[in-house]
């Protein structure tokens, strides 16, 4: 976390009538608790609460609770999501699902589509097979390299 962010939140803190904040992200926890105005201080001293810096957990990503479970490990070729978004099977609502399971598809041809800062991206099949499996359904939130569709 950089220097000017830390000193914002410090700002945010001391501001507020909040007494303590906690924000973990990839590259570390930081935590900040506000000084009891109780305590005073003698002349010379100084009073500060302690701050903590630690790096955050890789097993725990607080986000890995709100995903979907993974699946199994899979028989054939796993088509993953090159991007964050929100999953479609069709281009538009109520239209025709790009691929459905049992569909022979070929490499290049669009399998759905991944809205990420409204843009519609199309995702092409990596590989020419049948779907065996498509493991999300309209309107889902995927994440970077999850699994989408099983093609064999």
């Amino acid at each position: 976390m950089d220097l000017r962010k830390l000193k914002t939140l410090i700002d945010l803190v001391s501001e507020s009538n909040i007494s303590e904040l906690e924000i973990t992200e990839a590259d570390g926890k930081v935590r900040i608790v506000k000084a009891d105005p109780n305590l005073v201080a003698q002349p010379g001293q100084m009073t500060y609460a302690p701050m903590q810096v630690a790096p955050a957990p890789q097993a725990a990503a607080p986000l890995a609770a709100a995903a979907p479970p993974e699946p199994p490990a899979e028989t054939g070729h796993v088509v993953k999501s090159p991007m964050v978004g929100t999953f479609y099977r069709s281009a538009n609502p109520g239209s025709k699902a790009f691929a459905e399971v049992g569909d022979s598809i070929k490499e290049g041809e669009p399998i759905c589509i991944i809205e990420a800062m409204k843009i519609m991206n199309e995702i092409e099949a990596d590989k020419s097979g049948t779907v065996t499996r498509i493991l999300y359904e309209n309107g889902q939130a995927v994440e970077f390299g999850q699994p989408l569709f099983v093609i064999e």
